[in-house]
C-alpha cells in the first residue's frame, strides 16, 4: 500500500477549490430554485407565447371618418363576396379547370377582358405550353441563362397569332376572365373574384366548395360615403383584398405584422392616418392541430374626426358649381375648368372647408387634392408679405406718400399700375387700390437704389433674400405642415435677375399652391403666428374613448414689430372698404371683413405640344371676417377664369361671386 504526502501547499489548494465547487454549486441551487418555483408562472407563459401556433382571424372593419359635429361622412358597409385563394400544388391547369367550372354561374364583368388576358389564358390552355413558338438558337440561349423563364414567357405571348385567338368561343373568353382574377396579385392571397355578391351567387359557391378548391365565400366590408361624391378624393381610398398591401411598399407594412392581403389606406387621409383606422384581426391558438382558441377579440379600427364642417362643405361645393357654370356660358371663359375654395379658423389652423370642382369634359369632379399639388401665379396678394419687408428694413414708414407713376427701368418696358396714375398714395392706399409702382419702388430702395427714370437697377440678392424669407415665414413656397401624405412647395424662380425682382414683388413671378396662400392669410388674420394646417381633430376608439385631441401648433411667427402688422391688417381692411378699394362688393360690409384681391398673368399650353402658347388670367381672393376678431380666414382661386382677347376686354367676376356667396353663406350658418 502506498501512501501520498500532500504539503501544506497543495493542502491550501485543494481547500480554495472546494470553496469554489462549493460556492458554484449554491450559486446554482439559487438560480434553479428561482426560475422552478418562484419564476414558474413568468417562463411557463413565455414558453407557451414561442411554441403555440398563432392564426389571426379575417380583416376587421375600418373607423369611421366624422366631421367636427361628429356626422359621418366615410362608413363601412358589409357585402357578400365571392374570394379564391390558391392552394399550393395547384397549376394554372387546375385553375383554368376550376373556373371552367364556376364561370357560368358568376355574373360578371367580362367586357373588362383584355387582349393579354386572353392571350395567357391561351398559352397556359395548350397542351404543348407552345414551345414550339421559340427557334432552336432561342432554347439554347434559355439553356445557357441568357434567357430567362419570363422572357420566354413573353416571346411565346407576342408570337400567339390572331388565328390562334380567333379559335376561341365566347365562353372561353369567359373563363380567360375568371382564371385572369383567380392569379391576379399575390400568387397564393386571398383574392375578391367578385364583391357584392347577388343571394344566387353566394349560394352557389357556399353549396359547391369542396369540389371548388380554393373558392369560398366571405361577409366584408367596403366603404361607403353618406355625402356622396363631397370631399372624396382627400378622404382617400382603402385597397381591397384582391390588392391587399401596395407591392411598393410591402416591406415596410410587412415589417408592422400586416399580411399581404390586409386592407390599407392607400392615399391622402385613409393613407395619412391608417395607423388609427386599421381594425385589429382576432387572434386565435391552434390547439391540436385542427381547433382553435380564441385568444384575444378582434375589432373595428378608431373613427377619426376631421375640423371639416360637412355640411358647410356641401353649401360651398354647390356654390363653386353654380357659379362655375355660370362663368362657362361668358365671354373668354374657354380656357377655365375650376376653382377652388379654402376656408381655415385663424387661431388654430384647423380646416373648415376643402373644396373644389373642376369640369371636365362637361362633367363636374371633385378637384380638392388639385389645391396640394398645382400652384396658381398670386398675383396681389401677396403686397401684405411685400409691405412687410418695405416697414422692416426701413425701405418706407407708415403713412409714407409715394407718386404713383409708371416706372422705366433700363433696358425694360414702363412697369405701371393697372390704373395707369393713382397721384400720390400712402401705404394704405397703395394696399386697398394694389398699386404695383408703391410695391416697385419700395423694392428698390431695398435693393440699395432710389428710383428716378431709366434707372439701371443693380443685382442684389440680399433683397431677393428678405423678401422670400418673409414670404416663407407666411407659408409661401415652404410646406404648410397639412397633415396629408402629399404637398407641393410651388414654384421658385431661380433667375434672380434684378428686373425680376419687381415682379416677385407684386405676385408675378413666383408660384404657391392654394393651401399656401390659405395659410398666408390665416397668418396675417391671426397676427402673424404660421399655424400648421390640419384636419385632424379627434380620434375615437371603439368604445368611445377619446385617446387624441387636436392642439394648435405654430410653426413659427413673423418676424416684426405688431405695428406693422397691424398697419397690413388695416390695409386689408382698406382693401373691402375704401372707396375704390379694389375688393368692395367681394364680401357685404356687414361681415366687416378685411382682405387683397390679385389678379395675375398665367400661361398655358393649350395644344399639349409642350410650348406655352397662350396668356390667361387667373383671379384670387383672400380674407377673414370679421376683421376686428377674425373667425374665419378664407381663400378663392379661379385659374384661367379669362384671357385677353382682341374682340373683348370681358373678365369674367367668378372669384368675387364665389366669395360673396360663401361668405354670406358661413354668416348664415354660424351666425355672423
Amino acid at each position: 500500500m502506498k501512501f501520498f504526502i500532500i504539503k501544506n501547499g497543495d493542502d491550501r489548494k485543494c481547500l480554495f477549490l472546494f470553496f469554489i465547487i462549493c460556492f458554484v454549486f449554491v450559486l446554482l441551487s439559487v438560480k434553479f430554485f428561482q426560475v422552478m418555483i418562484m419564476d414558474n408562472e413568468k417562463y411557463n407563459k413565455l414558453l407557451n407565447e414561442l411554441t403555440y401556433d398563432k392564426v389571426y382571424g379575417e380583416s376587421t372593419p375600418r373607423g369611421r371618418i366624422l366631421d367636427r359635429n361628429y356626422n359621418v361622412i366615410v362608413d363601412n358597409k358589409a357585402v357578400n363576396n365571392i374570394i379564391y385563394k390558391r392552394s399550393k400544388g395547384t397549376t394554372y391547369k387546375d385553375m383554368i379547370e376550376l373556373a371552367t367550372k364556376a364561370y357560368s354561374h358568376l355574373n360578371l364583368d367580362y367586357h373588362r377582358i383584355n387582349d393579354r388576358m386572353i392571350r395567357e389564358y391561351y398559352l397556359y390552355n395548350s397542351e404543348s405550353n407552345l414551345d414550339e413558338l421559340l427557334s432552336k438558337d432561342e432554347w439554347e440561349l434559355y439553356e445557357m441563362k441568357k434567357l430567362s423563364s419570363l422572357d420566354i414567357e413573353n416571346i411565346k405571348l407576342e408570337r400567339i397569332t390572331d388565328e390562334m385567338i380567333n379559335s376561341l368561343s365566347d365562353d372561353d373568353r369567359k373563363v380567360a376572365y375568371l382564371f385572369y382574377l383567380m392569379r391576379n396579385g399575390y400568387s397564393y392571397s386571398e383574392k375578391i373574384i367578385k364583391s357584392d355578391v347577388s343571394d344566387e351567387e353566394f349560394a352557389y359557391i357556399s353549396e359547391n366548395n369542396k369540389e371548388l378548391d380554393g373558392f369560398d365565400t366571405r361577409v366584408d366590408w367596403i366603404r361607403v360615403y353618406p355625402y356622396g361624391d363631397t370631399m372624396k378624393s382627400i378622404l382617400g381610398s382603402v385597397s381591397s383584398s384582391e390588392q391587399g398591401i401596395p407591392k411598393e411598399e410591402k416591406e415596410y407594412y410587412l415589417s408592422l405584422g400586416y399580411s399581404l392581403s390586409d386592407r390599407v389606406g392607400i392615399s391622402y387621409l385613409e393613407k395619412q392616418y391608417e395607423e388609427y383606422l386599421k381594425g385589429e384581426k382576432s387572434l386565435y391558438q391552434v390547439i391540436n392541430s385542427n381547433e382553435l382558441k380564441l385568444v384575444k377579440e378582434g375589432k373595428r379600427g378608431n373613427d377619426i374626426v376631421l375640423s371639416i364642417d360637412i355640411n358647410l362643405q356641401m353649401e360651398v361645393e354647390k356654390i363653386i358649381i353654380e357659379q362655375m357654370l355660370r362663368a362657362k356660358s361668358e365671354l373668354n371663359t374657354e380656357y377655365y375648368d375650376h376653382s377652388s375654395v379654402i376656408m381655415q379658423e385663424p387661431n388654430t389652423g384647423e380646416i373648415l372647408v376643402f373644396a373644389s370642382k373642376r369640369l371636365v369634359n362637361g362633367n363636374i369632379v371633385d378637384n380638392a387634392n388639385s389645391m396640394l399639388v398645382s400652384p396658381v401665379t398670386p398675383g396681389s396678394v401677396v403686397k401684405g408679405a411685400s409691405s412687410l419687408v418695405g416697414y422692416n428694413t426701413g425701405a418706407i414708414k407708415i403713412g409714407e406718400k409715394m407718386y404713383d407713376e409708371c416706372v422705366k427701368i433700363a433696358g425694360a418696358p414702363k412697369k405701371c399700375s393697372s390704373v395707369l396714375n393713382l397721384g400720390v398714395i400712402d401705404d394704405i392706399v397703395a394696399l386697398a387700390k394694389s398699386s404695383n409702382v408703391y410695391q416697385f419702388k419700395t423694392a428698390i430702395r431695398v435693393n440699395g437704389q432710389e428710383y428716378f427714370n431709366g434707372i439701371k437697377l443693380n443685382f442684389n440678392q440680399k433683397a431677393f433674400d428678405v423678401y422670400r424669407n418673409m414670404y416663407k415665414s407666411f407659408g409661401l413656397g415652404v410646406s404648410t405642415g397639412i397633415d396629408l401624405p402629399v404637398e407641393s412647395l410651388g414654384y421658385t424662380a431661380k433667375d434672380r435677375s434684378a428686373g425680376n425682382l419687381l415682379d416677385y414683388v407684386m405676385g408675378q413671378y413666383e408660384t404657391y399652391t392654394p393651401v399656401q396662400l390659405s395659410q398666408y392669410i390665416n397668418t396675417i388674420a391671426n397676427g402673424g403666428k404660421r399655424y400648421k394646417m390640419n384636419f385632424l381633430k379627434e380620434v375615437i376608439s371603439d368604445d368611445g374613448e377619446v385617446i387624441y385631441s387636436f392642439k394648435p401648433k405654430i410653426l413659427n411667427s413673423v418676424n416684426t414689430d405688431e405695428i406693422y402688422m397691424r398697419r397690413i391688417q388695416e390695409g386689408f381692411y382698406a382693401v373691402m372698404h375704401m372707396q375704390g378699394g379694389y375688393g368692395r362688393g367681394y364680401v357685404e360690409d356687414r361681415l366687416n371683413a378685411a382682405g387683397k384681391t390679385g389678379t395675375s398673368q398665367s400661361f398655358l399650353d393649350t395644344d399639349n405640344n409642350g410650348i406655352i402658347d397662350t396668356e390667361t388670367i387667373t383671379s384670387n381672393f383672400v380674407g377673414y371676417m370679421p376683421y376686428n376678431n377674425p373667425k374665419v380666414s378664407l381663400m378663392v382661386t379661379s385659374p384661367n377664369s379669362s384671357h385677353p382677347n382682341s374682340n373683348s376686354n370681358f373678365a369674367s367676376l367668378v372669384t368675387l361671386r364665389i366669395t360673396r356667396a360663401v361668405s354670406n353663406k358661413y354668416a348664415e350658418m354660424y351666425g355672423l
